[in-house]
């Protein structure tokens, strides 16, 4: 079983790393200045600035 790909406000972050915040189809509708946050396992996702909008690690 493979780990969620799309977190939403109060998530706990699965692994520490660098996180972006997405528009609600990513594919059609990019974010041209996205949010970046960097969170530490177990630690809760904040609000993104539209409630649409979900985080994604950052590869």
């Amino acid at each position: 079983m493979g780990e969620w790909s799309q977190f939403r406000p109060g998530d706990k972050a699965p692994n520490d790393g660098e996180y972006m915040e997405m528009g609600e189809n990513a594919f059609h509708m990019g974010i041209n200045d996205p949010t970046i946050i960097t969170l530490k396992k177990g630690e809760t996702f904040p609000d993104t600035s539209n409630h649409n909008r979900k985080w994604k690690r950052k590869y």
